[in-house]
Order: C-alpha cells, then sequence, then structure tokens
C-alpha cells in the first residue's frame, strides 16, 4: 500500500514541477500571438499570389497575338474508342485518354471494370516553347477524322497545329498514340528535342481483399537491358531512374494501365503512396518521364497504351502488336512467377499445364485438385527416396543405440560419430540422404505460391463455400479487424495449417524411431517445438491469402499425409533390414574409401589423436 501512496505522491510532484511558471506562460502567450500574426500575413500573401495569376492567366487568355489563343478557348467533347474487349474515352480539354473501362471482367459491384476514370487518372504532355509552353491539360483539342477505332486530336497552334492520333487495335486492349508536329518548328528553338510526359492515378481497390490486392499493386517498370523491376509494393517509395525504359506500368493484381514509349523514356520519376484500407484506393501513382519528339514533324513520338488484364497469354500476344517490330516489349514480365528458377518451372511447365487442365472446360476447383494431383505424381520418385531413407535410417536405430552406450562419455564422442559413419557406410546409407529428394520439391512449392495468386483464371470463381478462389474466403466474419487476424476466418486457411498440424505429426512421429546422438536428440526438443508452431504462424500470414492457394496447399498436405501412410503400409522393416544386412555382406571383403562426412570426421580424428599424442609428450619433458 505504502508503495502505491508514494508512487502517486511522485508522480503529483512530479506533475507539479513540471507545470510551466508565470514567465513561461506570458511567454508562450506571445509566441501564440506572433504564429498568429505570422499565419494571417501568410494567408493575405497567397491570397494575393493567387490573385495575381489569375489575373495573369486572364491576360494570357485574351492575348490574341500568342500562337495558344485559340487553344485556350473551347469546350469539352468526349470521343468514344471501342471494341469487343475495351473502350477508352478522350477528353478534347488536354487531348488526352481519360477512361478505360475492360468490357468482359466485372469488378464487386458487377459492374465493368473501369481501369482508369476521370476523378482517379490524369496525363499531360508538355514542349517547351521559345516564348510559351505547351501543356496540354491547359488547352482544348479539336476532333478530326474520328470513328469507332480512330481518332485525330488536333490542337490548333497558329498556323500549325500540334496532332495525336489515337488508334484502337480491334480485338486487342492496345492503343496506338502517335505525337506528331504539324507546321509549327519555328515555336521551338533548334536543340529542343524532347516531350515531357506527367502520369498521376489512384490505382482503385477492385477485388475484396485490400491487403492481398494492395500486396501485387505496384509501379513496375522495363528497361532497355530487358530487366523488369518495380517500386515497393510494402511502403511508400520515390525513384528516379538513370537507364533508359521501354515502358511503365500503374499495376493492379489483375489488371495494368502500361504505357509504352518506342523512343523510349528518359530521366523518370516514380513515385508510389499507400492508401489506409477503407477509402477504396490500394495506392497513389506518379510518374514524370521525357521521350524523343521532333519539332519539324518528319518523324512522329510512337506511344502506345495497354489497358487490360495482367493474363500471361495475352500480354505475350500483345508484344506483336509493338509499333517497333524488332522489339520484344516483355509484357509477360507483368504476372510475377518468382525468382528466377522458380519463373522458370511456372513459364515453362505449370503454365502449360494448367491450360491443359483447364481446355477441358472443368471447374477451377477441380483443375487445382488435378493440378495438385499431377504435381504429386511427378515428385513421388523423389518423396519415396527421402521416405526410404529415413526407413533406412530407422531400422538402424538398435545398433546405433549400441554406440551411444559404447561411447557415454562426451571426450568420446568424435569416436562415435566416427564409428556411426563408418557404420552408415557399411550398410550403404546416408545420413543426409532423405534431405536432397525433398529440397528438389521445394521449386515446385514456392512456384504455385507465386503462380496461384497472379492466375486471372481463378478471379470471379467459385467453389464450394469459396465465392472467389482469387480472395479470401469469408464465410466466417465478424465486420471488425481483429490484430494479425482481420475481420474473417479463412476455412480454407484452418484446413490447411491442420494440414500442416498433421503432417508435423507424422514427421516427429518417424523422428521418434530415427537414429539419433543424445545431442540431436536435444536439439530435436526445440525443432518440434517451432514446428508445431509454423501452422500458426502460415494462419497469420495466409488468413488474408486467396482461398485458391489455400485451397491447394490443403490438398497437398492432405496427399502428403496419404502418401506417407501409403509407404508405411508397403514398407517391411524387417525386410529392409535383411537388405541392408546383404548388402553389408557383399562389402565385407571390399570396404569402400571413407568419403564425403565419413572421411572428413576420420580426418578431425586423426587430428585429434595427434593433439593428444604431442600433449603427452610435452608433459612427459616437463
Amino acid at each position: 500500500m505504502w508503495g502505491f501512496i508514494l508512487m502517486a505522491l511522485v508522480l503529483i510532484g512530479f506533475t507539479w514541477y513540471s507545470q510551466p511558471s508565470k514567465e513561461q506562460l506570458q511567454a508562450q502567450h506571445e509566441a501564440d500571438s506572433v504564429a498568429l500574426v505570422q499565419q494571417e500575413q501568410a494567408k493575405k500573401a497567397e491570397q494575393q499570389r493567387l490573385a495575381a495569376a489569375q489575373a495573369q492567366a486572364q491576360a494570357v487568355l485574351q492575348d490574341s497575338t500568342s500562337a495558344l489563343f485559340e487553344a485556350r478557348h473551347g469546350q469539352e467533347q468526349r470521343i468514344t474508342l471501342q471494341n469487343k474487349l475495351v473502350k477508352v474515352t478522350i477528353n478534347s480539354h488536354g487531348g488526352l485518354i481519360e477512361e478505360a473501362e475492360l468490357l468482359n471482367y466485372k469488378d464487386q459491384q458487377k459492374q465493368n471494370v473501369r481501369l482508369l476514370t476521370a476523378d482517379d487518372a490524369h496525363m499531360c504532355l508538355s514542349l517547351a516553347g521559345k516564348q510559351e509552353n505547351i501543356i496540354t491539360d491547359q488547352l482544348y483539342f479539336q476532333p478530326v477524322q474520328a470513328d469507332e477505332q480512330h481518332v485525330t486530336m488536333r490542337l490548333p497552334l497558329g498556323t500549325g497545329s500540334l496532332d495525336i492520333e489515337y488508334r484502337l487495335h480491334p480485338d486487342a486492349y492496345m492503343v496506338d498514340m502517335l505525337v506528331r508536329a504539324n507546321g509549327i518548328g519555328n515555336l521551338f528553338s533548334p536543340s529542343m528535342q524532347q516531350l515531357g510526359i506527367a502520369w498521376t492515378d489512384r490505382a482503385r481497390q477492385l477485388e475484396k481483399g485490400f491487403d492481398f490486392e494492395q500486396r501485387y499493386a505496384c509501379i513496375r517498370y522495363h528497361r532497355e537491358d530487358g530487366k523488369t523491376k518495380n517500386l515497393s509494393e510494402t511502403s511508400d517509395q520515390q525513384k528516379d531512374i538513370e537507364e533508359a525504359l521501354d515502358w511503365v506500368a500503374f499495376k493492379n493484381q489483375f489488371f495494368s494501365a502500361v504505357l509504352i514509349g518506342q523512343q523510349r523514356f528518359t530521366d523518370a520519376h516514380f513515385q508510389s503512396q499507400l492508401y489506409k484500407k477503407g477509402q477504396g484506393y490500394l495506392k497513389n501513382y506518379e510518374a514524370s518521364m521525357q521521350t524523343a519528339f521532333d519539332p519539324t514533324g518528319q518523324q512522329p513520338t510512337q506511344l502506345q497504351l495497354y489497358v487490360g488484364p495482367n493474363d500471361f497469354h495475352t500480354l505475350t500476344a500483345h508484344n506483336k502488336l509493338s509499333l517497333d517490330k524488332d522489339k520484344d516489349l516483355e509484357l509477360e514480365d507483368l504476372v510475377y512467377l518468382g525468382w528466377p528458377i522458380v519463373r522458370w518451372i511456372n513459364r515453362w511447365f505449370i503454365i502449360y499445364l494448367f491450360d491443359w487442365l483447364k481446355g477441358f472446360g472443368l471447374h477451377m476447383g477441380i483443375v487445382l485438385l488435378l493440378l495438385t494431383l499431377i504435381v504429386k505424381a511427378l515428385v513421388y520418385p523423389a518423396t519415396k527416396k527421402s521416405y526410404m531413407a529415413s526407413a533406412r535410417m530407422r531400422v538402424l536405430k538398435p545398433k546405433v543405440d549400441e554406440l551411444n552406450a559404447k561411447y557415454p562419455k562426451q571426450e568420446d564422442a568424435m569416436k562415435k560419430q566416427q564409428e556411426m559413419m563408418q557404420l552408415y557406410s557399411q550398410y550403404g546409407v546416408s545420413p543426409m540422404g532423405g534431405c536432397l529428394p525433398m529440397l528438389i520439391q521445394m521449386p515446385i512449392w514456392i512456384a504455385l505460391f507465386n503462380f496461384v495468386p497472379n492466375a486471372i483464371e481463378l478471379r470471379g470463381q467459385s467453389f464450394l463455400w469459396a465465392d472467389d478462389l482469387s480472395a479470401y474466403d469469408d464465410v466466417i466474419r465478424w465486420g471488425k479487424d481483429i490484430w494479425l487476424i482481420g475481420d474473417h476466418l479463412s476455412i480454407f486457411c484452418v484446413l490447411f495449417c491442420l494440414m500442416q498440424i498433421g503432417n508435423t505429426w507424422i514427421s516427429m512421429k518417424q523422428q521418434q524411431n530415427a537414429v539419433m546422438s543424445p545431442e540431436q536428440e536435444q536439439s530435436m526438443k526445440m525443432m518440434r517445438w517451432m514446428m508445431y508452431l509454423m501452422p500458426l504462424m502460415f494462419f497469420f500470414m495466409f488468413n488474408t491469402y486467396s482461398s485458391g492457394l489455400n485451397y491447394y496447399y490443403f490438398l497437398s498436405g492432405l496427399t502428403s499425409i496419404l502418401i506417407m501412410w501409403f509407404l508405411r503400409k508397403t514398407t517391411d522393416d524387417e525386410k529392409l533390414l535383411a537388405q541392408l544386412e546383404a548388402y553389408k555382406a557383399r562389402n565385407a571383403n571390399n570396404p569402400k574409401k571413407a568419403s564425403g562426412m565419413a572421411a572428413r570426421l576420420e580426418a578431425l580424428q586423426k587430428q585429434a589423436e595427434e593433439m593428444q599424442r604431442m600433449q603427452r609428450q610435452q608433459q612427459q619433458k616437463k
């Protein structure tokens, strides 16, 4: 009780001691008054600056001698280009595409996916003139030569014009944009050969899972050396790019808007900022760059805009639509398939297997089931080899127990290990025999981890209780975020984690009968706890992941348990031990030279014995 009283007295005393004096209060009051005066002065100065800017803008508008006089006055018109896949809208105020609507994909409200919108996206071109700069979003273009898939937006500039010709490819998501000068070379200095591009967009949330979708949204760009990079997916970032670029993409999880520069982009600056959950947006994208421009009009600036799905085959097909036929755009890099070796597995195996199964017209849930079974069948030889290596170690356990009893002292650990390795060599058993086959399976496991969340074919596909295999299943939800869990419980994630616990239990059961030294037994106790904690960690990680991925991992775990059960039932320990004894008898008169770990242990043993001999000699001399 006295302790609590003392603490209360200390807090009261500290509060009294910390409160400001009268002089400090007066000084603070004077400082606040000065700050208020400064704020008022800054406010008036800003109002005066805005008024001056408005007056200047009005004067510019009224300057009939300006080459931009006609372009500064006009009315907004919206021109639509459309085919069976996409509809794009061009605003005469600015002359650029302001909206893109995908006609074969729906959002969460069952409306067509709007990849670019007038409220969120903005693009502006700029040219540095001798007297005046041409900034397109301040000017009005005039549509000419318009039809359903082609229009030329013309900006009148004195006796000439700046034209932007748009051509929407039939049955494609690609729009060609040719920017050409017509009789306006006198407006620019001879050294002016750059067109500035400023592009911004607020990436809207299109999928159910905000966290998962935001994780796969980013600014991605393709360098002239063939490498594709991106800004951080998980944090705010801004970056200056020194290399020339082929294209820049504002990427969502399943859709992208890609600006392609046939003369390549230079002096690029990118910025990406995250939105918080519940605002309806994922990230704010900003990009500025330069590309080549010919003021004489002999060579147009060739741009293209891809607005469509992140579908591997669709993107690969659109590479052929490049205005430069010698350039491979590698747009398929928008679909992230993992690190090089993992990407190779996805690119040349998983995608083709998935497409083959999909070609039968099966439901996506069945496709994932068959995909799991085929992958498990292909890695079955490695799985069996790993299991048999563990089984051989298991049947040799009594002999290893004899060695543990023979060398109970810690100082004999080296001799024990040496004889243990000799024992393994006699019976043709390798302690590491079960590890390598299991490691071979890991790239495939990781490959599916990258493939399934990026498979647009799973988007909107329901299966069992999951209404969308590309997002989490949330039959159980409570509408309020809980730390590490979120606002729902994914049933497929729970099943996957339970299956992991089952696999861990079976593995630990096998380890109980495995050959181990007392030191290894001690380390395995900690390993068992870690193995049982892993499914809990997986739950917190995967509860917001796609139900398709959790469903695949659940099937994979269930299949692994069934395979282990089958191998255990078909393995006769007595027969296996007899085979090992026969191997030992066959090689009794032709012993193999120790190699690998056994050879290293033998060398260490000899070194230890030599050091002990030298120590005894030194002691005898003393």
